[in-house]
């Protein structure tokens, strides 16, 4: 396919740009009445707003699909549901969408149907959930599991921690901890919380020799053995992974493995076994609520007409900022403490995909690609970085995720909340002119604002589905292969010949 920079519909849009620039937002808003109604889209109570955007339906909207047209993002879309090997420099299906679809057709990869490995790694992770959570699974000394410790790093970390801190409302489990820094400040201060009588240990690493990953577990296992002796190893530790030899090695039985898929990709799989820790922390149900609400969200970018999809217009209306206004990041502002780790679970998810200076094909790119991603919860970031939000001469694409309901039962917090997000989108949208220069905001910053009706599991699997298919549909405009991290696999490496030097 080559650069789209090449293409006559790539130079249409840069035109365009440049006479969208002289526009303002208040402008273009007040001009189109009915543009709030026609860019607000719905699904399931999940509602996106697009409208405060430099953009107008009958040309930016029509150039941009066309883009997405000319690129071929239906087609790509499709092959990636198909499980075609799109991810090319690997080989590989890209295929973490069948881990909650409710599709029964038989979906080949290599010529073998992969729906009854899924629904079986499922079963175990109902069944193994349940015994921990309801007592039945015991420790070494006979004692329930009151803590869980989740052992990984990247996407085996990010993506679990996020969704447990999101969902914490509904644990009704053990506590669950997280440790991904080889810094041992890191381990350290979580196992000097813990009994390790009643601590299981979920060590999540696809190839099982992750040295991050492996060398807090040896220190976890220390820990353990210290205290209860080389038999306990077997009832305090489980693995998600590939490697079945260096499972046992660890002493960890085969029993307690939970596979993975190498269509997987790492910060695309909570939806799999190295989600392990949500459904030991809110309940096999939950988890399969949050994996149901992705497949709503799969089912919309799979069926809806482009002009109609939430996915393709957020994507590219983010990368209309990106590649012909030339913004170098995006500001993720979750209104909602639960989603204070969301803006680091995005940049993973975000500048790990996209981050890629070369196509599919190995040609230098000449356009910008994936953009720097920061934010921090409202409204703690307003006493922080919004002021160069407000003043600043960057215009940032700023993302606000609130939540509708009061799910809190605090109705003057939750009032004082919202006023405070919908404040802030406003004076981003319009400023504010002062005598005194120092006193001006700029404004004709663009916005999207999303909204969960309530923070569940539900709604959550779409929030998450939607970034995923966001991410995806730029990597295909932008013909990248969002689905390696040679990058991270590089320093990696370097590390590996210091430490032998």
């Amino acid at each position: 396919m080559g650069r789209p920079s090449k293409l006559a519909i790539w130079r249409q849009c840069q035109a365009h740009a440049a006479d969208m620039k002289a526009k303002k937002l208040v402008d273009i808003m007040d001009v189109d009445i009915t543009r709030t109604q026609a860019l607000t889209l719905s699904l399931d109570g999940f509602q996106a707003d697009f409208s405060r955007t430099h953009t107008t339906q009958e040309e930016t909207l029509s150039l941009l699909l066309a883009l997405a047209k000319e690129q071929e993002v239906a087609t790509w879309r499709d092959r990636m549901f198909a499980g075609e090997k799109i991810n090319n420099t690997e080989g590989r299906a890209v295929l973490h969408t069948a881990l909650r679809s409710k599709e029964t057709a038989p979906l080949l990869v290599d010529g073998k149907d992969v729906r009854p490995e899924i629904a079986a790694t499922q079963s175990k992770m109902q069944r193994f959930s349940n015994e921990v959570r309801d007592g039945d699974w015991r420790g070494a000394t006979g004692k329930t599991i009151t803590d869980i410790v989740n052992i990984g790093i990247g996407g085996s970390d990010l993506g679990p921690r996020f969704v447990v801190g999101a969902l914490r409302d509904l644990t009704t489990g053990p506590r669950v901890h997280f440790v991904a820094n080889v810094d041992a400040a890191d381990i350290n201060g979580v196992l000097r919380t813990l009994n390790p009588e009643t601590t299981l240990f979920v060590v999540v690493s696809k190839t099982f020799t992750t040295q991050e990953t492996l060398l807090n577990a040896n220190t976890a296992r220390t820990w353990l053995v210290s205290h209860l002796g080389n038999q306990s190893v077997a009832k305090h530790f489980v693995a998600v992974s590939t490697n079945k030899e260096a499972v046992q090695s660890f002493g960890i039985q085969t029993d307690n493995m939970f596979t993975m898929w190498d269509w997987v990709g790492g910060r695309y799989s909570l939806w799999s076994a190295a989600g392990l820790s949500i459904a030991l922390a809110i309940g096999w149900e939950g988890f399969k609520a949050l994996l149901d609400g992705a497949a709503s969200m799969d089912r919309h970018f799979q069926t809806a007409p482009l002009d109609q999809n939430i996915p393709v217009l957020f994507a590219l209306l983010s990368l209309w900022y990106r590649s012909f206004w030339g913004t170098s990041a995006e500001a993720v502002l979750p209104y909602s403490e639960r989603l204070r780790d969301l803006p680091r679970y995005l940049q993973q998810l975000n500048m790990e995909s996209n981050g890629k200076s070369v196509t599919r094909e190995g040609e230098a790119v000449d356009y910008n690609t994936g953009p720097i991603i920061f934010g921090e919860c409202g409204s703690v970031g307003q006493h922080s970085f919004h002021q160069w939000l407000h003043q600043g001469r960057d215009i940032v694409p700023a993302e606000f995720i609130g939540i509708a309901q009061d799910d809190q039962n605090r109705p003057e917090h939750h009032a004082v909340l919202s006023a405070h997000m919908k404040a802030q989108i406003e004076a981003l949208r319009a400023g504010r002119v002062d005598p005194d220069p120092a006193r001006t905001n700029l404004g004709n910053k663009p916005t999207f604002v999303l909204t969960l009706p309530t923070l569940g599991p539900y709604p959550l699997g779409q929030l998450l589905a939607l970034y995923e298919h966001k991410v995806f549909v730029q990597g295909v405009v932008w013909n990248l292969n969002s689905f390696d991290q040679f990058g991270v696999e590089h320093g990696k490496k370097l590390a590996d010949k210091i430490l032998k030097s």
